[in-house]
Order: structure tokens, then C-alpha cells, then sequence
């Protein structure tokens, strides 16, 4: 049903989430990150809680691992659930609970962990995270990078329908929070699509809410 990794880029300490599922509006539950804190997926029977949780926990400083077992030993039907998180060190970690759906698996390295369920290969985890970890360039390249590997690697069991990465840096709102809640095509593609035209103006959309006296023009009709 669904595919996550959460990450974290060692060079601009940004923190990223990508998701894609078979439901509809997938990112709007299971994706959250905080500036200067982490990210965190929350997903398979989603209690979008746990992401909001597991981010509170390592603000005030847990680790990744600290905070995930925390969420293990206080959460109503953890057994039921999926949880990502990294934390502002890189450390990563994971919770499968034993009544995560169908075929699952899970991943890890330094900086990026994976899981998914319902998937067609077990191998989907291991893909994404070398996925991103080969991948050069911005986080959110990188973040697609590995979804397109999820993919190649065979996905979900069935055909996915919704997907969504986020991107925080420094300010206290996503600095990218780009979605496709539902979609007959691919709806990475789409993301991806998105995310090459929203890339180029991340950075003026950010001085635009800093100080918009030094902002650029939108290059619209009216604002030339």
C-alpha cells in the first residue's frame, strides 16, 4: 500500500520526505519533517500522530532510535504500524510492526532509512535507499531519485496512485511540500515533473517571505 524513505543531506543538514501509495492523498498523513529536528513517516494503517510524536520527542532530544521506542512502548496499535525517522545526526531507524500489510521489508543507512508494505519485491527498500545514496545534487533530486528506483525495482504490488515529498531548511515551514493526491498515471512522475519547475524558484520563494524587497518578480502578466 505504501513506499516512504525519510532523509536527511549531510552537507546542508536539509531533511526530506517522499512517499507514494496506492490510496489517495497519501503525503497528507504520512510525511512530516521539522527544520533542525528530522523526518519522519508515519504509514500502514496510519496514525498520522505518530510522525507529530516522533518529532516532538527528538526536538527535545531523543535520537531517531530513542524516540521510535518510545512510540513502541506508548502507542495503541503499534503492532499495526510503520515508522521512519531520522534525526539531525543522520541516525536513522525504523519500527514494522507484526501486522504490517503483506509483503514489507525495511532499509537503512546513515542519513536515509525505507520501508514500505504491500510491495511487489522486498527488495523496494534496499532500492530506494542506494537509490538515494548513488543519487548527486539537491535533496529533493536526490528524494526522487530513490522513488524512481522504488519503482524500477517493481514498487507497490498494484498500481500507485498517490505520492508527495517534502523539504525542510531552517525556517519553520516545508520549503517544498509538493503533492499529487491522486493520479491514473504515475504519480511519482508527476512529482517529479513538479518538482523541476518548483525547483528554480525555491530559493525566490524563500525571500519572498523573508524580505520582499529583495524578492524577484513573479514573471507573471501584471507583475513584469
Amino acid at each position: 500500500m505504501t513506499f516512504s524513505l525519510v532523509a536527511r543531506c549531510a552537507e546542508t543538514g536539509m531533511f526530506g520526505v517522499a512517499v507514494s501509495s496506492s490510496s489517495p492523498a497519501v503525503a497528507a498523513r504520512c510525511a512530516h519533517a521539522r527544520a533542525g529536528v528530522g523526518a519522519v513517516a508515519s504509514q500502514n494503517i496510519t496514525d498520522p500522530q505518530l510522525g507529530t510524536r516522533a518529532l516532538a520527542l527528538m526536538e527535545t532530544g531523543a535520537s531517531a532510535a530513542q524516540a521510535i521506542e518510545v512510540l513502541k512502548n506508548s502507542s495503541a496499535f503499534i503492532e499495526y504500524r510503520q515508522v521512519l525517522a531520522v534525526d539531525k545526526n543522520g541516525e536513522t531507524a525504523i519500527h514494522s510492526g507484526p501486522n504490517t500489510l503483506g509483503s514489507w521489508a525495511e532499509a537503512k543507512a546513515a542519513n536515509v532509512a525505507s520501508g514500505g508494505n504491500l510491495l511487489a519485491s522486498k527488495r523496494v527498500p534496499q532500492a530506494i535507499v542506494d537509490g538515494f545514496l548513488g543519487a548527486q545534487g539537491h535533496i529533493g533530486d536526490r528524494l526522487i531519485a530513490a522513488m524512481r528506483a522504488a519503482v524500477a525495482e517493481g514498487g507497490e504490488e498494484g498500481p500507485v496512485h498517490s505520492a508527495g515529498m517534502k523539504i525542510v531548511d531552517k525556517v519553520a515551514w516545508p520549503v517544498a511540500e509538493l503533492r499529487c493526491d491522486w493520479s491514473e498515471d504515475c504519480p511519482i512522475e508527476n512529482i517529479a515533473t513538479a518538482w523541476q519547475v518548483y525547483k528554480p524558484q525555491l530559493d525566490a520563494y524563500l525571500q519572498r517571505a523573508l524580505d520582499p524587497r529583495e524578492a524577484p518578480s513573479y514573471g507573471v502578466p501584471g507583475d513584469e
